[in-house]
Protein backbone atom coordinates (compact mmCIF):
# COMPACT_ATOMS: atom_id res chain seq x y z
CA UNK A 1 0.00 0.00 0.00
CA UNK A 2 1.19 2.83 -0.87
CA UNK A 3 1.58 5.78 2.09
CA UNK A 4 -0.85 7.95 0.51
CA UNK A 5 -4.15 7.81 -1.05
CA UNK A 6 -2.93 7.98 -4.24
CA UNK A 7 -3.42 3.99 -4.38
CA UNK A 8 -6.70 4.32 -3.43
CA UNK A 9 -8.46 6.44 -0.31
CA UNK A 10 -11.03 8.54 -1.42
CA UNK A 11 -11.95 11.71 0.57
CA UNK A 12 -14.64 9.73 2.80
CA UNK A 13 -17.96 8.61 1.60
CA UNK A 14 -20.49 10.75 -0.32
CA UNK A 15 -23.91 10.41 -1.68
CA UNK A 16 -24.28 9.72 -4.66
CA UNK A 17 -24.99 11.91 -7.73
CA UNK A 18 -28.01 13.79 -8.81
CA UNK A 19 -29.23 12.55 -11.27
CA UNK A 20 -28.78 14.96 -14.42
CA UNK A 21 -29.56 14.51 -17.94
CA UNK A 22 -25.53 15.37 -18.71
CA UNK A 23 -23.37 12.95 -18.06
CA UNK A 24 -20.42 13.58 -14.94
CA UNK A 25 -17.69 13.44 -18.04
CA UNK A 26 -17.93 13.41 -21.49
CA UNK A 27 -16.31 10.08 -23.19
CA UNK A 28 -12.91 10.79 -23.97
CA UNK A 29 -12.12 12.11 -27.60
CA UNK A 30 -9.58 11.00 -29.79
CA UNK A 31 -6.90 12.02 -30.00
CA UNK A 32 -6.03 14.96 -27.85
CA UNK A 33 -2.94 14.98 -28.17
CA UNK A 34 -1.31 18.39 -29.71
CA UNK A 35 2.01 19.81 -30.50
CA UNK A 36 4.20 21.90 -28.02
CA UNK A 37 2.51 19.37 -24.97
CA UNK A 38 3.82 20.54 -21.69
CA UNK A 39 5.04 16.97 -20.85
CA UNK A 40 6.54 13.76 -22.38
CA UNK A 41 5.10 11.37 -19.65
CA UNK A 42 2.39 11.59 -17.12
CA UNK A 43 1.95 9.51 -14.45
CA UNK A 44 -1.53 8.79 -12.54
CA UNK A 45 -1.64 6.80 -9.77
CA UNK A 46 -5.05 5.00 -8.45
CA UNK A 47 -6.44 1.87 -7.05
CA UNK A 48 -9.66 2.52 -9.96
CA UNK A 49 -11.54 -0.33 -8.13
CA UNK A 50 -13.84 0.46 -9.51
CA UNK A 51 -12.83 2.82 -13.16
CA UNK A 52 -15.40 5.90 -12.75
CA UNK A 53 -16.34 9.00 -14.68
CA UNK A 54 -13.72 11.37 -12.15
CA UNK A 55 -10.58 8.98 -13.24
CA UNK A 56 -11.31 9.12 -16.79
CA UNK A 57 -11.92 13.03 -16.38
CA UNK A 58 -8.36 13.20 -15.29
CA UNK A 59 -6.82 11.02 -18.30
CA UNK A 60 -7.96 13.53 -20.54
CA UNK A 61 -6.77 15.71 -18.54
CA UNK A 62 -3.29 14.33 -18.66
CA UNK A 63 -3.21 13.20 -22.18
CA UNK A 64 -4.13 16.46 -22.84
CA UNK A 65 -0.65 17.51 -21.06
CA UNK A 66 1.61 14.67 -22.42
CA UNK A 67 2.20 12.54 -25.37
CA UNK A 68 2.36 9.51 -23.39
CA UNK A 69 -0.19 8.50 -20.10
CA UNK A 70 1.57 5.97 -17.37
CA UNK A 71 -1.11 4.61 -14.83
CA UNK A 72 0.01 2.86 -11.98
CA UNK A 73 -2.98 0.44 -10.24
CA UNK A 74 -2.43 0.34 -6.94
CA UNK A 75 -2.87 -2.47 -4.46
CA UNK A 76 -2.78 -5.33 -7.09
CA UNK A 77 -1.84 -8.64 -6.98
CA UNK A 78 -3.39 -9.05 -3.49
CA UNK A 79 -6.70 -11.22 -2.13
CA UNK A 80 -9.99 -9.57 -3.23
CA UNK A 81 -11.85 -7.99 -0.58
CA UNK A 82 -14.32 -5.32 0.13
CA UNK A 83 -11.44 -2.48 -0.35
CA UNK A 84 -10.18 -4.01 -3.50
CA UNK A 85 -12.55 -6.37 -5.07
CA UNK A 86 -10.76 -6.50 -8.52
CA UNK A 87 -7.92 -8.05 -9.94
CA UNK A 88 -5.24 -5.69 -12.01
CA UNK A 89 -5.98 -7.46 -15.37
CA UNK A 90 -10.18 -6.65 -14.44
CA UNK A 91 -9.05 -3.10 -13.47
CA UNK A 92 -7.05 -2.57 -16.31
CA UNK A 93 -9.82 -4.07 -18.85
CA UNK A 94 -11.92 -1.24 -17.56
CA UNK A 95 -9.84 1.74 -18.27
CA UNK A 96 -8.82 0.52 -21.73
CA UNK A 97 -12.73 -0.67 -22.44
CA UNK A 98 -13.47 3.37 -21.53
CA UNK A 99 -10.91 4.60 -24.16
CA UNK A 100 -11.57 4.68 -27.93
CA UNK A 101 -9.12 2.01 -29.44
CA UNK A 102 -7.30 4.74 -31.00
CA UNK A 103 -5.81 6.65 -27.71
CA UNK A 104 -4.23 2.99 -26.58
CA UNK A 105 -1.06 3.53 -28.17
CA UNK A 106 -0.19 6.36 -25.33
CA UNK A 107 -1.49 4.89 -22.72
CA UNK A 108 0.57 1.97 -20.52
CA UNK A 109 -1.24 0.61 -17.56
CA UNK A 110 0.50 -1.64 -14.63
CA UNK A 111 0.20 -3.40 -11.76
CA UNK A 112 1.79 -1.54 -8.60
CA UNK A 113 1.70 -3.52 -5.40
CA UNK A 114 1.46 -1.87 -1.82
CA UNK A 115 4.13 -1.05 0.49
CA UNK A 116 4.17 -0.05 4.02
CA UNK A 117 7.44 2.11 3.56
CA UNK A 118 7.55 5.49 1.88
CA UNK A 119 10.72 4.80 0.44
CA UNK A 120 10.39 1.43 -1.07
CA UNK A 121 7.06 2.52 -2.30
CA UNK A 122 8.35 5.84 -3.96
CA UNK A 123 11.35 3.28 -5.74
CA UNK A 124 8.49 1.08 -6.95
CA UNK A 125 6.84 3.99 -8.49
CA UNK A 126 10.50 5.17 -9.75
CA UNK A 127 11.48 1.96 -11.51
CA UNK A 128 7.81 1.65 -13.36
CA UNK A 129 8.30 5.14 -14.62
CA UNK A 130 11.65 5.10 -15.63
CA UNK A 131 11.01 1.99 -17.39
CA UNK A 132 8.34 3.17 -19.20
CA UNK A 133 9.81 5.91 -20.38
CA UNK A 134 13.23 4.46 -21.41
CA UNK A 135 10.73 2.00 -23.86
CA UNK A 136 8.83 4.36 -24.88
CA UNK A 137 11.96 6.89 -25.82
CA UNK A 138 13.97 4.18 -27.60
CA UNK A 139 11.16 3.11 -29.74
CA UNK A 140 9.12 6.31 -30.82
CA UNK A 141 10.93 9.75 -29.78
CA UNK A 142 13.71 11.89 -28.24
CA UNK A 143 13.35 15.26 -26.95
CA UNK A 144 14.60 17.81 -29.22
CA UNK A 145 18.02 18.54 -28.01
CA UNK A 146 18.74 15.41 -26.57
CA UNK A 147 16.73 16.80 -22.96
CA UNK A 148 15.46 14.70 -20.92
CA UNK A 149 12.25 13.55 -20.88
CA UNK A 150 9.50 15.99 -19.21
CA UNK A 151 7.79 13.94 -16.04
CA UNK A 152 4.67 14.86 -14.53
CA UNK A 153 2.54 13.60 -12.33
CA UNK A 154 -1.32 14.15 -11.89
CA UNK A 155 -3.40 13.98 -8.96
CA UNK A 156 -5.71 15.80 -6.57
CA UNK A 157 -4.24 18.15 -4.09
CA UNK A 158 -6.92 18.43 -1.95
CA UNK A 159 -7.75 14.55 -0.77
CA UNK A 160 -6.01 12.08 1.82
CA UNK A 161 -3.37 11.59 -0.94
CA UNK A 162 -1.82 14.63 -1.61
CA UNK A 163 1.21 14.63 -0.42
CA UNK A 164 1.94 11.99 -3.15
CA UNK A 165 2.12 15.30 -5.57
CA UNK A 166 5.17 16.63 -3.36
CA UNK A 167 7.22 12.99 -3.27
CA UNK A 168 8.62 13.02 -6.42
CA UNK A 169 10.51 16.42 -6.65
CA UNK A 170 12.10 15.68 -10.29
CA UNK A 171 8.69 15.34 -12.06
CA UNK A 172 6.45 18.15 -12.55
CA UNK A 173 3.27 18.20 -10.30
CA UNK A 174 -0.54 18.92 -11.81
CA UNK A 175 -3.13 19.40 -9.71
CA UNK A 176 -6.46 18.53 -10.69
CA UNK A 177 -9.73 19.11 -9.38
CA UNK A 178 -12.51 16.45 -8.60
CA UNK A 179 -15.61 16.00 -10.98
CA UNK A 180 -18.53 16.18 -9.48
CA UNK A 181 -17.77 14.88 -6.04
CA UNK A 182 -17.18 11.41 -7.33
CA UNK A 183 -15.23 8.63 -4.85
CA UNK A 184 -15.28 4.68 -5.42
CA UNK A 185 -15.43 4.33 -1.52
CA UNK A 186 -19.63 4.50 -1.64
CA UNK A 187 -19.80 3.03 -5.03
CA UNK A 188 -17.90 0.16 -3.47
CA UNK A 189 -19.70 0.03 -0.12
CA UNK A 190 -23.29 0.40 -2.41
CA UNK A 191 -22.48 -2.20 -4.45
CA UNK A 192 -21.44 -4.73 -2.06
CA UNK A 193 -24.89 -4.19 -0.14
CA UNK A 194 -27.21 -3.71 -3.74
CA UNK A 195 -25.69 -4.61 -6.91
CA UNK A 196 -28.51 -3.44 -8.72
CA UNK A 197 -29.83 -0.55 -6.67
CA UNK A 198 -26.04 0.59 -6.41
CA UNK A 199 -25.45 0.08 -10.13
CA UNK A 200 -28.79 2.29 -10.98
CA UNK A 201 -27.58 5.22 -8.76
CA UNK A 202 -24.26 5.55 -9.82
CA UNK A 203 -25.12 4.69 -13.71
CA UNK A 204 -24.05 8.77 -14.37
CA UNK A 205 -21.04 8.09 -12.59
CA UNK A 206 -19.56 4.91 -14.65
CA UNK A 207 -18.55 4.33 -18.14
CA UNK A 208 -20.98 1.87 -19.37
CA UNK A 209 -18.20 -0.74 -20.10
CA UNK A 210 -17.10 -0.55 -16.03
CA UNK A 211 -21.24 -0.70 -15.20
CA UNK A 212 -21.41 -3.88 -17.99
CA UNK A 213 -18.40 -5.63 -15.98
CA UNK A 214 -19.78 -4.50 -12.44
CA UNK A 215 -23.13 -6.54 -13.63
CA UNK A 216 -21.54 -9.38 -14.65
CA UNK A 217 -19.30 -9.54 -11.72
CA UNK A 218 -22.44 -9.13 -9.60
CA UNK A 219 -23.65 -12.74 -10.76
CA UNK A 220 -20.29 -14.36 -9.59
CA UNK A 221 -19.65 -16.50 -6.43
CA UNK A 222 -16.60 -14.27 -5.55
CA UNK A 223 -19.34 -11.25 -5.58
CA UNK A 224 -21.47 -13.34 -3.26
CA UNK A 225 -18.64 -13.84 -1.10
CA UNK A 226 -17.28 -9.99 -1.03
CA UNK A 227 -20.77 -9.55 -0.44
CA UNK A 228 -21.16 -11.53 2.93
CA UNK A 229 -17.72 -10.13 3.57
CA UNK A 230 -18.99 -6.74 3.57
CA UNK A 231 -22.20 -7.76 5.64
CA UNK A 232 -19.97 -8.74 7.97
CA UNK A 233 -17.59 -6.15 8.56
CA UNK A 234 -20.75 -3.45 8.98
CA UNK A 235 -21.70 -5.76 11.33
CA UNK A 236 -18.56 -6.21 13.49
CA UNK A 237 -17.79 -2.04 13.31
CA UNK A 238 -21.66 -1.07 14.29
CA UNK A 239 -21.07 -3.62 17.61
CA UNK A 240 -18.34 -0.31 18.18
CA UNK A 241 -20.21 2.10 17.13
CA UNK A 242 -21.39 3.29 20.82
CA UNK A 243 -17.67 3.76 21.78
CA UNK A 244 -16.47 7.37 23.11
CA UNK A 245 -13.75 7.13 20.61
CA UNK A 246 -12.97 4.78 17.72
CA UNK A 247 -11.23 1.40 18.86
CA UNK A 248 -8.29 0.08 18.21
CA UNK A 249 -6.79 -3.91 18.45
CA UNK A 250 -4.57 -5.31 19.39
CA UNK A 251 -3.30 -8.71 17.72
CA UNK A 252 -0.01 -10.52 17.07
CA UNK A 253 1.26 -12.99 14.14
CA UNK A 254 4.14 -15.81 14.05
CA UNK A 255 6.14 -16.37 11.07
CA UNK A 256 7.96 -19.86 11.48
CA UNK A 257 10.11 -20.10 9.75
CA UNK A 258 11.71 -23.92 8.91
CA UNK A 259 14.07 -25.07 6.09
CA UNK A 260 12.90 -22.22 3.62
CA UNK A 261 9.11 -23.51 4.56
CA UNK A 262 6.75 -21.49 6.47
CA UNK A 263 3.85 -22.15 8.53
CA UNK A 264 0.66 -20.86 7.63
CA UNK A 265 -3.53 -21.89 8.04
CA UNK A 266 -6.16 -21.49 6.36
CA UNK A 267 -8.78 -19.13 7.62
CA UNK A 268 -12.38 -20.57 8.86
CA UNK A 269 -14.19 -18.00 9.97
CA UNK A 270 -14.99 -14.04 8.25
CA UNK A 271 -13.00 -11.83 6.93
CA UNK A 272 -10.79 -13.90 4.80
CA UNK A 273 -12.42 -17.29 5.12
CA UNK A 274 -10.90 -19.68 3.08
CA UNK A 275 -7.48 -17.41 2.36
CA UNK A 276 -3.92 -18.22 3.81
CA UNK A 277 -2.83 -16.44 7.00
CA UNK A 278 0.07 -16.14 9.81
CA UNK A 279 -0.81 -17.73 13.05
CA UNK A 280 -1.93 -14.97 15.60
CA UNK A 281 -4.93 -13.19 17.03
CA UNK A 282 -5.87 -10.74 19.76
CA UNK A 283 -3.88 -10.44 22.60
CA UNK A 284 -6.16 -10.76 25.74
CA UNK A 285 -6.12 -7.92 28.28
CA UNK A 286 -3.83 -9.39 30.92
CA UNK A 287 -1.12 -11.05 28.54
CA UNK A 288 2.34 -10.10 26.97
CA UNK A 289 2.28 -9.68 23.25
CA UNK A 290 4.54 -12.50 23.23
CA UNK A 291 3.02 -14.94 25.48
CA UNK A 292 -0.11 -14.55 23.09
CA UNK A 293 1.59 -14.86 19.89
CA UNK A 294 2.63 -18.10 21.42
CA UNK A 295 -0.85 -19.27 22.63
CA UNK A 296 -2.12 -18.14 19.47
CA UNK A 297 0.44 -20.27 17.27
CA UNK A 298 -0.04 -23.30 19.15
CA UNK A 299 -4.23 -23.30 19.25
CA UNK A 300 -4.17 -22.44 15.40
CA UNK A 301 -1.37 -25.69 14.03
CA UNK A 302 -1.22 -27.63 17.08
CA UNK A 303 2.43 -27.38 16.82
CA UNK A 304 4.02 -29.63 19.19
CA UNK A 305 7.32 -27.77 20.12
CA UNK A 306 7.80 -26.59 23.59
CA UNK A 307 7.37 -22.95 24.34
CA UNK A 308 10.98 -22.27 25.66
CA UNK A 309 12.01 -23.60 22.49
CA UNK A 310 9.56 -21.54 20.35
CA UNK A 311 10.81 -18.25 22.46
CA UNK A 312 14.42 -19.52 21.92
CA UNK A 313 14.11 -19.34 18.40
CA UNK A 314 13.01 -15.37 18.00
CA UNK A 315 15.48 -13.59 15.52
CA UNK A 316 13.37 -10.97 14.52
CA UNK A 317 9.99 -8.96 15.64
CA UNK A 318 8.59 -5.20 14.48
CA UNK A 319 5.16 -3.92 15.03
CA UNK A 320 2.65 -3.34 11.85
CA UNK A 321 0.25 -0.57 12.03
CA UNK A 322 -0.86 1.04 8.54
CA UNK A 323 -4.06 2.59 9.32
CA UNK A 324 -5.42 1.02 6.46
CA UNK A 325 -3.65 -3.13 6.75
CA UNK A 326 -6.98 -4.87 8.17
CA UNK A 327 -10.58 -3.90 6.86
CA UNK A 328 -11.75 -4.45 10.14
CA UNK A 329 -11.10 -0.85 11.81
CA UNK A 330 -7.46 0.51 13.15
CA UNK A 331 -5.70 -3.31 13.92
CA UNK A 332 -1.86 -2.78 14.92
CA UNK A 333 -0.34 -5.85 15.03
CA UNK A 334 3.19 -6.88 16.51
CA UNK A 335 4.15 -9.85 14.44
CA UNK A 336 7.33 -12.41 15.35
CA UNK A 337 9.74 -14.41 13.00
CA UNK A 338 10.51 -17.33 15.27
CA UNK A 339 13.24 -19.87 13.02
CA UNK A 340 12.81 -23.86 14.25
CA UNK A 341 16.34 -25.71 13.66
CA UNK A 342 16.08 -28.58 11.02
CA UNK A 343 16.47 -32.14 12.76
CA UNK A 344 16.22 -36.02 11.02
CA UNK A 345 12.53 -36.30 11.85
CA UNK A 346 11.79 -33.18 9.02
CA UNK A 347 8.61 -30.63 9.36
CA UNK A 348 6.81 -30.93 12.87
CA UNK A 349 3.09 -32.28 12.25
CA UNK A 350 0.85 -29.44 12.48
CA UNK A 351 -2.93 -29.44 11.47
CA UNK A 352 -5.63 -27.10 11.64
CA UNK A 353 -7.80 -25.65 15.39
CA UNK A 354 -9.60 -22.65 17.09
CA UNK A 355 -9.35 -20.54 13.75
CA UNK A 356 -7.80 -22.47 11.62
CA UNK A 357 -9.82 -24.48 9.56
CA UNK A 358 -6.06 -26.60 8.62
CA UNK A 359 -2.75 -25.70 9.05
CA UNK A 360 0.51 -26.20 6.63
CA UNK A 361 3.97 -26.16 5.70
CA UNK A 362 4.52 -24.18 2.52
CA UNK A 363 7.63 -23.21 0.71
CA UNK A 364 8.07 -19.38 1.26
CA UNK A 365 8.90 -19.48 -2.96
CA UNK A 366 5.31 -20.68 -3.96
CA UNK A 367 3.24 -18.40 -1.47
CA UNK A 368 0.66 -16.72 -3.76
CA UNK A 369 -0.34 -12.90 -2.20
CA UNK A 370 -3.41 -12.77 -4.13
CA UNK A 371 -4.32 -15.93 -1.63
CA UNK A 372 -3.09 -14.46 2.04
CA UNK A 373 -5.15 -12.49 3.95
CA UNK A 374 -4.78 -8.74 4.70
CA UNK A 375 -0.85 -7.49 4.67
CA UNK A 376 0.51 -10.81 5.76
CA UNK A 377 2.60 -11.50 2.62
CA UNK A 378 4.44 -8.33 3.02
CA UNK A 379 5.04 -9.34 6.82
CA UNK A 380 6.50 -12.63 5.87
CA UNK A 381 8.38 -10.81 3.60
CA UNK A 382 9.57 -8.03 5.76
CA UNK A 383 10.72 -10.33 9.06
CA UNK A 384 12.41 -12.84 6.81
CA UNK A 385 14.61 -9.60 5.08
CA UNK A 386 15.04 -8.01 8.57
CA UNK A 387 16.37 -11.63 10.06
CA UNK A 388 18.46 -12.62 6.96
CA UNK A 389 16.58 -15.93 7.15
Amino acid sequence: MSPTESTGRGSGPLPPPKKTATPIAAPMAAPIARPGTAYDFMVFIGRFRPFHLGHLAVMRQALALGRHLILLVGSSRQARSHRNPFRFEEVRACILGAVPPEEHGRLTILPLIDRYNDLEWIRDVQAAVHGVVHEVVARHHRPAGGTEPAVGLIGHSRDHGSHSLRMFPQWGAVDCATVGGISATPIRDAYFSDAAAALEAWRDALPANVAAFLADFARSADYRRLAEESAYIARYKAGWAAAPYPPTFLTTDAVVVLSGHVLLVERRALPGRGLLALPGGFVGQHERIRDAMIRELREETRLKVPAGFLEGGIRASRIFDHPHRSSRGRTVTQAFLIQLKATEEGFPKVRGGDDAKSARWMPIAEIDPEHMFEDHFHIIQTLIAQSGS
